[in-house]
């Protein structure tokens, strides 16, 4: 049965991109030249949508359109295209916020679900750069300016409340996006579930103990409901290496289609999850023992620039900008109010830390036991050796999620990864 569509509403191909562009005019003018004399390339490797890069004499843009399905699964799993409208508002306010740090967003069609943005080159997907060993020195700097301050902005710490709430009222539709992570996140890979898959049969028993595993679905339950519930500020809500574009001295985050109001640790910790998943997987990409274990120490050392500087700058700019309604400075005057309101800070920043080593746990796990997988695995040819390095990656996984605030600080995450890691 063919899904149903808006009226006007098409998948655009190579050969129909350039008429589409061609009647935006400041996207005519951007890219320049003849619109027959085009380059279009369909690029789109992701699990949901359309994407193309367009080049001109003058410039180059990327288009990036919705499908009315799930992509890496078929017509079989629907899925609205209002998501695209989701990201666009999303990229909008990430933009204006860390304009750095995301691609300019240029035009959304509203028939069409498509958003027309600024094209990254020479950018690659940062998950590539790490598959292939490659430093990136500024990124973890970068990515923490951009966490600091998306996260912090669109906080009752950083906005009025009534600001805040219509940024509750414009993003709490995002429901389909939301019960994907839900779903994929938080409840499959913990159960038996038709979705899941893993390498079979050398984890058929860690699958097994994961399902069986009590205090761990516990701990999962606690963190889902803090996804469902807590609407602390607007995250990206799926930012991990596959979400950003890096060069060496660059760094973009892209596709923020799942955004919404929600926990502040879940950005931090999906993130943080994702290159500790990298960590684990180093050994397999080895031609000899070894080779990669400066490459790991590098990973292990961003981890831990990313969250120190997402706490500085966090707690930096809660000192300097204190603009929102939570904490007001008034309360908090005469010699011991300082003293006090910073206590509350590293109190609410520590609260950060323990959500983030959850949801960094359950996102390792995700990947590992449930729908979609990372490449930082997936390309392990060898199912002995990726084997081994999911079973470590589970591992540390679990420690992430029981026991978040047994770990002090993050160089303690670190230490506890390199000893997982000697198995």
């Amino acid at each position: 049965m063919a899904i149903a569509t808006p009226e006007g509403y098409r998948a655009l191909s190579e050969h129909t991109v350039t008429a589409f562009l061609a009647e935006l005019p400041a996207i005519r003018d951007r890219l320049g030249g003849d619109p027959g004399a085009w380059r279009v390339r369909e690029v789109g490797d992701g699990n949901l949508n359309l994407v193309f890069l367009v080049e001109g004499p003058e410039g180059s843009v990327c288009v990036k359109q919705a499908l009315p399905y799930v992509r890496l699964v078929g017509e079989s799993w629907p899925l609205g295209l209002e998501r695209a409208r989701f990201e666009w508002e999303a990229l909008r306010i990430q933009h204006r916020l860390a304009p750095e740090r995301v691609p300019e967003p240029l035009h959304f069609d509203e028939q069409l679900y498509a958003i027309v943005m600024e094209r990254l080159a020479p950018h690659i997907i940062m998950r590539k750069g790490m598959i292939a060993a490659t430093v990136y020195p500024r990124f973890s700097e970068q990515i923490a300016e951009f966490l600091a301050r998306t996260l912090y902005f669109t906080s009752d710490l950083g906005m009025k409340a009534a600001e805040k709430k219509k940024l509750l009222e414009l993003f709490a539709p995002n429901v389909e996006l939301c019960k994907i992570t839900e779903d994929l996140i938080f409840t499959d890979p913990y159960m038996e579930h038709e979705r899941n898959r893993w390498t079979s049969p050398q984890l058929d028993d860690a699958a097994r103990a994961i399902r069986e595993d009590l205090p761990l679905k516990r701990a999962v339950a606690w963190l889902k409901l803090k996804f469902l519930s807590e609407a602390q500020a607007l995250i990206h809500g799926d930012l991990h290496t596959g979400s950003i574009m890096v060069t060496p001295d660059d760094t973009r985050v892209i596709d923020p289609e799942f955004a919404f109001m929600g926990p502040i640790g879940f950005d931090v910790g999906k993130l943080l999850g994702n290159l500790l998943m990298s960590h684990a997987s180093q050994p397999g990409h080895e031609a000899r023992p070894g080779e990669r274990a400066d490459y790991q120490e590098w990973i292990l050392a961003t981890v831990q620039e990313v969250w120190n500087g997402f706490e500085r700058r966090f707690l930096e700019l809660w000192r300097r900008r204190p603009e929102g309604d939570a904490f007001p400075t008034a309360h908090f005057t005469g010699p011991d109010g300082e003293r006090a309101l910073e206590a509350a800070r590293r109190t609410f920043v520590r609260r950060i830390f323990t959500d983030s080593l959850g949801y960094a746990g359950t996102s390792m796990i995700r990947r590992t036991l449930g729908l979609a997988h990372n490449a930082d695995m997936e390309t392990i040819p060898d199912p002995d050796r990726r084997a081994a390095c999911e079973r470590r990656n589970l591992a540390l996984a679990r420690e992430l999620v029981v026991e978040a605030e047994q770990f002090a600080d993050i160089a303690s995450v670190a230490d506890r990864a390199r000893i997982v890691a000697r198995g």
